[in-house]
């Protein structure tokens, strides 16, 4: 099970971003790197298409997992991820800071 998933509110620890939050649009397990909303923008020159216009575009880069950390859902502050197991044998993931569990 991952820490961070597609859907996920994620605070920016490092980097020229720092401090911003996004939603996870993409996460690329094999390359432990996400794409967040707003997050990481890059200019692009791009070439004409018949679906794209040409010219420089603005859009996400992928932004390593390391530098990412939940967003707790109490207070939206950085948090670590933990494992619980519930009665009912469904794992689901728990923010370290407040206990908070972050889904279903």
């Amino acid at each position: 099970m991952q820490k961070i998933k597609k859907g996920d509110n994620v605070v920016v620890l490092a980097g020229k971003d720092k401090g911003r939050t996004g939603e996870v649009v993409k996460v690329m397990p094999k390359d432990d790197k996400a794409l967040v909303r707003g997050v990481n923008l890059v200019r692009r020159h791009q070439k004409q298409s018949a679906q794209a216009e040409g010219g420089i575009i603005t859009k996400e880069a992928p932004i390593h997992l390391s530098n990412l950390a939940l967003a707790d859902p109490k207070d939206g502050k950085p948090t670590r991820v933990g494992f619980k197991i519930q009665e009912d044998g469904k794992k689901v993931r728990v923010a370290k800071r407040s206990g908070e569990l972050i889904d279903g």
